[in-house]
């Protein structure tokens, strides 16, 4: 067996995350002024340069609004907010996030996965289909949940490709870290066999060519995700 090297985060992450959880935890509200560099630097006992830098990366996450001459206060991260807030947020207390996050992820998988499966059951040749069969082996065999989540991934972003669509392949990459991390805590939930039923009743749809029995599937399982009995909560 062999074990992955140790590292521990640096100032700055340590700085990051620490204002993550307290504008997360509503400790700093939006509109908080935060106090100037100097004063943070002092407080927090860490260098400008730390200070400087961590207050670029929460406002490149949209947790943060710098004003020239004016200072930093905490900025709407809903309205502002990008993927990287998104990542953040998930890695928030263990990677717990909240109802509406959770669903919002799922509605939006929901309406991109009924184009792609819709778009490939018209126009992907057989061959095409076929490879959609590998990575529903690779994730068949998948020892653990991490793998499980890879390969599932995998099979969403093939079908993608085989829907002929040019850019619902870049949106599916585009979340990969949050939809893996969502499948992982659901083949922690509910195990491994689950997700492989899921994508298994989904492939063999599309394989057959059942436009709307695919539609209906996506509906049931990604309802019972949301709302139902498999929750990823």
């Amino acid at each position: 067996m062999e074990f992955t090297k140790l590292s521990s985060p640096s100032l700055k992450d340590l700085f990051v995350q620490q204002l993550q959880g307290m504008i997360l935890s509503g400790q700093l509200p939006v509109g908080a002024q935060l106090p100037p560099e100097r004063v943070l630097a002092e407080q927090m006992q860490v260098s400008r340069t730390v200070v400087n830098s961590g207050l670029a990366e929460l406002s490149e996450q949209g947790f943060l609004e710098i004003r020239p001459r004016q200072g930093t206060c905490v900025a709407d991260y809903r309205r502002r907010g990008n993927l990287g807030t998104l990542i953040a947020i998930m890695q928030y207390k263990g990677g717990v996030l909240g109802h509406d996050e959770i669903r919002s992820i799922l509605e939006v998988r929901r309406a991109l996965e009924h184009l792609a499966a819709e778009r490939a059951i018209l126009y992907a040749s057989d061959e095409a289909l076929e490879r959609l069969g590998d990575a529903l082996a690779r994730l068949t065999a998948a020892p653990s949940a991490s793998e499980a989540a890879e390969a599932a991934f995998s099979f969403q972003h093939e079908l993608a490709l085989v829907s002929g669509n040019s850019i619902v392949p870049l949106i599916y990459s585009s979340f990969k870290p949050p939809v893996i991390a969502l499948w992982i805590r659901f083949c922690n939930l509910y195990g491994i066999p689950a997700l492989v039923y899921n994508t298994q009743t989904l492939y063999t749809l599309i394989q057959n060519r059942d436009a709307d029995g695919a539609s209906r599937w996506i509906e049931t399982y990604l309802e019972q995700a949301i709302r139902g009995s498999q929750q990823i909560y």
